[in-house]
């Protein structure tokens, strides 16, 4: 079996109303199946992250580009819409241990501030307590 008959596979188990499209309820399940809780408001921004058309759902060549990777124009802007939902305030540039402590908040993982300055410590390359956006970038293309 090729690469583009096993990823078909995936994507037909995945879309479990046969339309052809994986909607954010379905990519909700997926994502539960390996242990990534989100709520349907994250599933919906995690579909407008990944869709071509904007339709709001992610077709056959979505899912192919999301796990082939998009170039790398597109992984920049994607980076940027997450870097700012870590952000203190929209538009200042960084995230701080208590934006990051709210963040992880919000998607499940209680976190003191402290234990949030020692997650930024690893990656705050220029030692000012913060993450900017190029240490950001640098950590998701460490992770």
């Amino acid at each position: 079996m090729d690469k583009q008959q096993q990823y078909k596979r995936v994507f037909t188990h995945l879309d479990k109303n046969g339309d052809g499209k994986l909607s954010p309820p379905e990519l909700q399940v997926c994502l539960g199946k390996i242990g990534e809780e989100l709520s349907l408001e994250e599933a919906e921004m995690v579909a407008q992250l990944m869709d071509s058309d904007g339709d709001g759902l992610l077709s056959f060549d979505d899912l192919v580009n999301v796990v082939e990777g998009a170039n790398e124009d597109e992984r920049v802007n994607d980076l940027k819409m997450a870097f700012k939902m870590y952000e203190e305030k929209e538009g200042c540039g960084c995230i701080t241990p208590k934006s990051l402590r709210r963040m992880l908040s919000k998607l499940g993982e209680s976190r003191t501030v402290d234990e949030c300055e020692l997650m930024i410590a690893k990656f705050d390359l220029d030692g000012n307590g913060v993450v900017d956006f190029e240490e950001f970038h640098h950590m998701m293309a460490c992770s």
